[in-house]
């Protein structure tokens, strides 16, 4: 250890200028251990608070691992491993905790506990002498400069005597407060070293003694856990690693798609459209009514879930029934000027929901998929080949076929009345299948607009007859009507219509069905008239459902065959055998959707058929009367609950989409 530089205390009595000038290094030294101490100090109170906070920081993180178990992570599933080693992890910090709150007490007591003795009772005691030195020089100047105004004539012992006295007592307390000073100033180079070292030795030695007992504590019992732990984390990393490769390939092979697949409508020329969907999700606009006139489009995302159409908005936890598909109808629609748009109509013939997609292709598969659904093909056993099958491939449309449905015996619905003796009228469905090519021409062409317009039927003077809704009629009609004993309407839209060559069997209905119905999905035809057909004991007529126009009838006699489809129960069907010109004769197959089952149509037409019969002889017809309920009119009642529903005039507009 180098000497320690002294202040002399024999010098201090002189009080030379020499010794005051050493006395300035002394003091100038002091001053500046004074400000280094006071930085030192809050160093050291600093490392004191983060050690206090480390005991609370660690109080805390020991309470927030056991609070794992009770947070209800939604996806929380395979976290018992992690729940263990998280209580495991919580008694080890509160184990630490313990010791850093030891730690704490020791840098409380041998750290900040001694540098701040030195800085109260040292450096505070050197300060105090030093202004208590400066006292008592002050008054040895003012005494000395009493003394050396005494007068030198006139001289006076007792003044003197005074003055002498004062001088030695003011000189005596300064060489006193002169000698402590000194003293204090020379014992502070000792403590100013001793002052340093001892704070950050009992720092050190705080820490040694801290890592000393958490290695005795933990180093033997938390070696195979840490291992344990180690091993599955990096097996957990393992694994994010992989999935994150995984990942980014997928992300590469996604971005790397068609520019189509971001563009709306980018096959509009040529989609691919899957026509046998039996549930069909995405997103829609759906029209809202606001007011009288103005409407509100809202996108949401709508799905299928079994006959049901659900509709869930954009952050919901669940969707919500919006449309019960069973026995509906779908119709395109021209709505605000707006592409793709398309109506949901009810069973009962009441318009639905409008609905918007965002392309050809989306349009058409919602418009497939809720046709085959409304058909109810998804209680099934097999709902994609029952799809399959109403929605017939182009190959199966151009190859001829013996029979659009099963080969099973056709239940006719005359056979539910009296059979009449024209057989001709109802034939015999037992007679043997015939071929295809017999029953119609190949290559025949079909009509999808046979049934036209009230104003174009109007405008070639056709006799259109308008049915007034207060029962009021022209030209006639009211006699017409009140002769007839059979009224019945029913809601149905217009498929297409074909030569035939054979009216002998219903199996012609059922391949004019078979080849109207995929001649619409090769063309992709969706839309279809609708009408109201009137069953009268005299004709059959399409009833225009806004203007009740008559827009078209055929004599209940020159129907020579119809049926109903043997599968999807809403299709009708009836054959007409007209004679155009003497010796000409022509047969035509029309073809329908009903709202209602179309072996209801076919026994009202049966019935009608029966009732021309009966006419012939009054016995008969009054014996027909009796076995089927009248109205207070008395005309024939049929089907009472079913026809004030497809009596239903519609508002909507007459162009309707399958």
């Amino acid at each position: 250890m180098p000497a320690v530089d002294k202040l002399l205390l024999e010098e201090a009595l002189q009080d030379s200028p020499q010794t005051r000038s050493l006395l300035s290094v002394f003091e100038e030294d002091a001053g500046t251990l004074t400000d280094y101490t006071n930085q030192l100090l809050q160093a050291m109170q600093r490392v004191y608070g983060a050690q206090n906070e480390m005991c609370l920081a660690t109080q805390q993180l020991s309470k927030q691992l056991l609070a794992y178990e009770k947070q209800h992570f939604a996806l929380g599933k395979g976290d018992e491993e992690v729940i263990s080693t998280l209580h495991y992890f919580s008694k080890v910090v509160d184990e630490l905790n313990i010791l850093h709150s030891e730690l704490a007490k020791q840098l409380a007591d041998t750290m900040v506990l001694p540098i701040i003795q030195f800085r109260e009772k040292d450096l505070t005691e050197v300060s105090t002498l030093k202004d208590l030195f400066g006292l008592a020089s002050n008054e040895h100047d003012v005494s000395m400069a009493k003394y050396s105004r005494l007068p030198k004539r006139k001289e006076n012992e007792k003044l003197k005597a005074e003055v002498s006295k004062e001088v030695a007592n003011a000189r005596r307390k300064q060489h006193l407060s002169s000698l402590q000073y000194y003293c204090a100033l020379n014992a502070l180079q000792y403590r100013k070293r001793v002052a340093m070292m001892e704070p950050i030795l009992g720092y050190t030695r705080g820490q040694i003694n801290f890592f000393k007992k958490g290695a005795e504590m933990f180093s033997k019992r938390m070696d195979s856990f840490l291992s344990s732990v180690s091993g599955m984390v990096q097996s957990i990393q393992g694994e994010l690693d992989a999935e994150a490769e995984k990942m980014r390939i997928s992300q590469q092979d996604l971005m790397s798609v068609n520019e189509s697949v971001y563009t709306p409508d980018s096959d509009v020329t040529s989609p691919a459209i899957n026509r046998n969907l039996i549930q069909k999700a995405g997103y829609l606009n759906l029209r809202n009514k606001t007011g009288l006139v103005t409407t509100t489009w809202e996108r949401l995302y709508f799905f299928t879930q079994g006959g049901n159409l659900m509709c869930q908005p954009r952050g919901a936890v669940a969707g919500g029934l919006i449309q019960d598909l069973d026995n509906c109808s779908v119709m395109a629609v021209d709505c605000e000027d707006r592409r793709y748009c398309f109506q949901i109509t009810t069973p009962t013939g009441k318009a639905g929901i409008t609905l918007q997609a965002e392309s050809k292709k989306e349009y058409e598969e919602w418009i497939c998929a809720i046709n085959n659904i409304s058909r109810q093909i998804y209680l099934t056993d097999n709902p994609e080949a029952a799809a399959i099958k109403l929605n017939q491939t182009a190959l199966q449309a151009v190859t001829p076929i013996t029979s659009f449905g099963k080969k099973h015996e056709v239940h006719h619905p005359s056979q539910n009345v009296k059979n009449t003796e024209n057989d001709k009228i109802i034939p015999n469905e037992s007679a043997g299948i015939q071929d295809s090519t017999q029953l119609i021409a190949p290559g025949t062409p079909i009509q999808f607009d046979i049934v036209l317009p009230a104003t174009e039927f109007l405008d070639q003077n056709r006799g259109g007859r308008r049915a007034n809704p207060f029962g009021e009629s022209e030209d006639g009609s009211k006699d017409e009507e009140e002769d007839s004993l059979l009224q019945q309407m029913f809601v149905v839209r217009f498929l297409g219509s074909m030569a035939v060559q054979s009216d002998d069997t219903s199996e012609v209905i059922y391949e004019a069905m078979r080849q109207v119905l995929a001649a619409r999905a090769i063309h992709n035809i969706f839309r279809m008239t609708e009408s109201h057909l009137m069953v009268t004991s005299k004709n059959l007529r399409l009833i225009d459902p806004q203007t009740q126009v008559t827009r078209t009838s055929f004599d209940l006699a020159t129907v020579t065959q119809f049926a109903a489809h043997q599968d999807n129960r809403r299709l009708i069907g009836f054959v007409v055998h007209l004679s155009e010109t003497p010796g000409e004769e022509s047969m035509s197959a029309y073809v329908f959707e009903s709202n209602t089952e179309g072996e209801k149509i076919c026994y009202a037409i049966s019935l009608g058929k029966e009732i021309i019969e009966a006419k012939k002889d009054p016995e008969a017809l009054a014996q027909l009367m009796k076995s089927v309920p009248l109205t207070n009119d008395g005309k024939f009642v049929l089907l009472n609950d079913q026809s004030e529903e497809d009596g239903t005039v519609h508002e909507g507009g007459e162009e309707s989409e399958a």
